[in-house]
């Protein structure tokens, strides 16, 4: 199988900002200025490397629902802590650099796998490694230990109330959100998408049917009865917008999705279904979704043991070059190739050249700013602060943007302690940044992903199934109508999961041939179903009835 290529030219091409980017930007800012200005006041700013590792929980679930945010925000606390408890056992018993680094790079390869598990979406692992790996060359003894994790607990503590906070505002924020996404993006594929045609512009109908799986879910983990229902019947809305683009109305999917971003009441479809009818029969397949529950935690583990080796062998590799190089702080190497390991060795190439180009800027913005920093350490905390917010304003446009502000921070937090040789800092960190990012990329390469090939498979089967699920409803004469929803439904879902599917594993290399044929073919015919299944429903605007050939074909 031909090698894909190792593109530059759209590596560093910046995207538009994330819609939330000031809600964590915003959250973090005040989880960190809490606690480092109170150590401050009591002269203990050397102790902010231990509270960092709690008030960075800011970062994550911001996306989530709060009753679902609220748990997962637990998990993290108690992750990041976990870690760091590991991290200063490990420095209090050992001084040996070798012995550390294959401890933070074991770290870093379970956070890794363990995220992605889990699905706990951005910063993921690296904010997980970072902490864990830096804290393996903290001064530790035995008896310090509990009273470093009591801190990082404490301003974990913190950083769960910061992010909770706004929903006694808007307690069903982030589901509305989630909803509007989903329907601006199959407003725009129905503009675009021609009337003859159920496979035209992939990527806008790839982009939108992701949003509208990613809504479904959030939507699914709200509290209200009330508010998820009225979030579900625009969603299916969504949802037959890509099925049937041309029988829908994207001028009405952007006035709801305008409605739900603001504080206006949730906008009702006012089409010629009745309550009863959405109630009991399109509900069915979201009831059903809920119902079904994610796969055990082991059986998500197993198709990522290649990414776990990847990680475990690229971070340790890293930071034994990094010691044979006479580094002092092994751990940026080992950092940086924990924060390449992507779902392929396509996508770990594009994070590799976006880190490299992110820390080398970073870099000079550092230098830029200790003559600023060395003045009194309140502009080191303010600076500090600012550098948090410019992170999380900018890493959703590009990584390697987010990383000009992320570098400074993380060689600014080493002088909370005391001031530092500002040339050597500068020196180790650019050597451990090239020597990571080539070292964690040929790790990359060398150890093979060939669970991508068996993973599409079992992903091509699953439409394949669905589809002829749904095939055999509309062939009868009055199917269910529940029944013919959760087909539609599960098929829908197992579409996204195809794509996805494909696309990670068209990104790996040495692995065989990839049935690229089969899936183009099962994708056209899951879609002229999924049509023709809206139109049996009757869901669109204008009922027709589908017709046998759009299920035969």
């Amino acid at each position: 199988m031909p090698r894909p290529r190792l593109p530059l030219a759209d590596v560093l091409r910046l995207d538009r900002p994330s819609d939330i980017w000031f809600k964590p930007a915003l959250s973090v800012v005040v989880a960190v200025a809490l606690p480092n200005l109170l150590l401050l006041a009591l002269g203990r700013l050397d102790l902010a490397v231990y509270t960092m590792a709690g008030s960075l929980c800011a970062l994550y679930a911001h996306n989530r629902p709060y009753a679902a945010r609220a748990r997962v925000l637990a998990w993290v606390v108690l992750g990041m802590t976990g870690g760091l408890a590991v991290a200063l056992v490990a420095a209090s018993l050992t001084g040996s650099a070798v012995v550390l680094v294959t401890v933070g790079a074991l770290l870093a390869a379970a956070q890794k796998v363990l995220c992605d598990a889990t699905r706990l979406g951005p910063p993921a692992n690296v904010i997980l490694a970072f902490i864990s790996s830096a804290s393996l060359f903290l001064p530790q003894t035995l008896g310090q230990v509990s009273g470093h994790v009591a801190l990082a607990l404490g301003a974990g503590a913190w950083a769960w109330l910061v992010c909770m906070a706004p929903g006694l505002l808007r307690p069903h924020g982030p589901e509305r959100r989630a909803t509007a996404h989903a329907l601006t993006l199959a407003a725009a594929y129905a503009d675009q998408a021609p009337s003859d045609s159920h496979t035209a512009h992939p990527h806008s109908r790839t982009s939108a049917a992701a949003a509208v799986h990613a809504a479904w879910q959030t939507v699914a983990s709200a509290r209200g009865l009330t508010t998820r229902r009225a979030l579900e019947r625009l969603l299916i809305r969504a949802e037959v917008a890509l099925a049937a683009p041309a029988e829908s109305d994207p001028a009405r999917l952007r006035a709801w999705a305008r409605d739900l971003r603001g504080t206006a009441p949730l906008p009702r479809p006012d089409d010629h279904l009745d309550d009863d009818h959405l109630d009991d029969d399109e509900l069915a397949g979201a009831e059903a979704e809920r119902a079904v529950g994610r796969a055990p935690l082991r059986r998500r583990l197993g198709p990522l043991a290649p990414i776990a080796v990847r990680t475990a062998l690229g971070c340790a590799l890293a930071g034994y070059a990094s010691l044979a190089l006479g580094v002092g702080r092994p751990y940026w190497a080992l950092v940086t190739a924990a924060s390449l390991y992507q779902a392929n060795v396509t996508l770990t190439w594009n994070r590799a050249v976006q880190r490299v180009v992110g820390n080398l800027a970073g870099v000079l913005v550092f230098a830029a700013l200790v003559p600023l920093t060395r003045v009194h350490q309140v502009a080191l905390v303010l600076v500090c602060l600012a550098l948090n917010f410019g992170a999380e304003a900018l890493i959703s446009r590009n990584y390697w943007l987010g990383s000009v502000c992320v570098t400074p921070m993380a060689l600014l937090i080493t002088e909370f302690a005391q001031y530092q040789d500002s040339g050597r800092l500068i020196t180790e960190r650019v050597a451990d940044t090239l020597v990571g990012a080539a070292v964690g990329f040929v790790a990359a390469i060398a150890v093979t992903n060939r669970r991508a090939g068996d993973r599409l498979g079992h992903a091509l089967t699953a439409v394949e199934e669905a589809r002829d699920r749904a095939a055999r409803l509309l062939a009868a004469p009055y199917p269910a109508p529940a029944a013919l929803e959760r087909a539609r439904r599960g098929l829908a879902a197992a579409l996204v999961d195809l794509r996805a599917t494909a696309e990670a594993a068209a990104g790996e290399w040495w692995q065989r041939a990839l049935p690229e044929e089969r899936v183009v073919t099962a994708e056209q015919s899951a879609h002229r179903t999924l049509a023709a299944t809206v139109r049996r429903q009757g869901l669109h605007l204008a009922p027709t009835h589908a017709r046998a050939e759009d299920v035969r074909r």
